[in-house]
């Protein structure tokens, strides 16, 4: 499956656990900002407006999502 990504480097979360249960996000995207399972990379990415990545980013630094 050729993806639809490949010229796109994907970044993965500093706070990525050991087992590599984490997002990764992809820098350079021109139509949105893709995310994916990193366990899984040929698999499907999601897609977030620029502006709806930007609130959930406000969101994560603010505290607003429970963790653990």
């Amino acid at each position: 499956m050729v993806s639809e990504f490949s010229g796109v480097e994907w970044r993965k979360s500093s706070y990525s656990g050991a087992q590599s249960e984490c997002v990764e996000v992809a820098v350079g995207s021109a139509g949105g900002v893709p995310v994916r399972d990193s366990k899984d990379p040929e698999g499907p990415a999601l897609v977030f407006g620029a502006a709806a990545w930007s609130s959930f980013l406000s969101g994560v630094k603010g505290g607003e999502f429970p963790t653990g």
